[in-house]
């Protein structure tokens, strides 16, 4: 790496990108032990800055809020994921300043940090609404794949500011049949993510306690159009779900399938890649993709424990980032400019 070609904003980005990664943790660490309502307002906590404290504060809270009681062991997770994303947001708002500073260098990006803020901002409205709505799955969700789209950016910000010619890349010219099939992988990576989010949100991880089989069946009874009917009403909360087995086996089936399919691309992708002798980045692919798939057969095997579900919501966000940055190489128009 020639540090003469790494923008200004570089170390900041990359700061910013690791900060993500935290996010994203804490988000699925807060959604899956169950505290995304550990706060029922928003952006307070019981109308606290942290959370009530006192007996007679908590008192106030409960009565207040009879449905949802203050819990602090739920309250914590959700208020620094809360604090935590804020602070993101302040780290890609100064992205966008040095941008604007730097804007007329040759190659310095600056629709992406503003695609970022306005991004960034979306997602807050959607924390809002998460809370507000109660944990509606179509929001739930959104917020789900709006966060890994934040992280992926983040990276290619990060990446594109390195100043990085990437040189194995730049030697290669025959890119089409690798481009075509590293596009369609994004995309079905993507699908895959959305499943994974609607499966969570609908608490389905479950609905499948066997593997490879489900219930003890190849195919049990499964209700594909209750589980994907996104018109759920508004109102009601949503925490621990509210569709019947047959529904949300459709989900956890479909989510199963969709695992297979983005492996076969996946996997296809690595192969395009050892052809134009990227070794190292179809070793990457292969090696997350196998880390996930372990992660997802674990879940079921041992009936969600935590750490599990936050390393494989983890693992799927890692593996997005690294299809898209294989994206953005394969796709640059400069060959010494990512």
């Amino acid at each position: 790496m020639r540090k003469s070609l790494r923008k200004p904003s570089f170390g900041l980005a990359l700061a910013a990108t690791l900060m993500a990664i935290c996010v994203v943790v804490l988000g699925s660490f807060t959604r899956l032990s169950h505290a995304g309502l550990g706060c029922p307002d928003w952006p307070t906590c019981y109308g606290h800055i942290w959370a009530p404290q006192t007996a007679i504060d908590i008192a106030i809270a409960n009565e207040t809020y009879p449905e949802i009681p203050v819990n602090l062991a739920k309250t914590w997770p959700e208020m620094v994921h809360r604090y935590l994303a804020t602070g993101l947001g302040l780290f890609i708002v100064a992205l966008v300043i040095m941008a604007i500073r730097h804007r007329r260098e040759h190659n310095q990006p600056l629709k992406l940090p503003l695609l970022l803020l306005c991004l960034v901002l979306l997602q807050g409205a959607f924390g809002a609404w998460t809370v507000t709505l109660k944990l509606w799955p179509q929001v739930v969700t959104a917020h789900l794949l709006g966060g890994f789209t934040t992280l992926t950016l983040l990276a290619i910000l990060t990446l594109r500011l390195s100043g990085n010619r990437f040189s194995a890349f730049a030697q290669i010219k025959q890119f089409h049949k690798p481009r075509q099939l590293a596009a369609w992988t994004l995309a079905v990576v993507l699908m895959q993510i959305f499943l994974g989010g609607w499966t969570s949100a609908n608490y389905a991880a479950l609905a499948c306690t066997d593997f490879p089989k489900c219930q003890t069946q190849w195919w049990p009874e499964a209700d594909f159009e209750t589980g994907f009917d996104f018109a759920h009403p508004i109102g009601p909360n949503y925490e621990g779900g509210k569709l019947a087995v047959p529904a949300r086996t459709s989900i956890h089936l479909s989510h199963r399938i969709g695992a297979i399919v983005a492996s076969v691309f996946v996997l296809g992708l690595a192969w395009a890649l050892i052809g134009v002798r990227q070794r190292g980045w179809a070793a990457l692919l292969v090696g997350l993709l196998a880390v996930q798939v372990a992660l997802g057969i674990s879940n079921v095997v041992f009936s969600l424990p935590l750490s599990v579900a936050v390393l494989h919501n983890l693992g799927g966000a890692l593996l997005l980032v690294t299809v898209a940055l294989i994206n953005v190489l394969l796709n640059r128009k400069d060959p010494i400019y990512v």
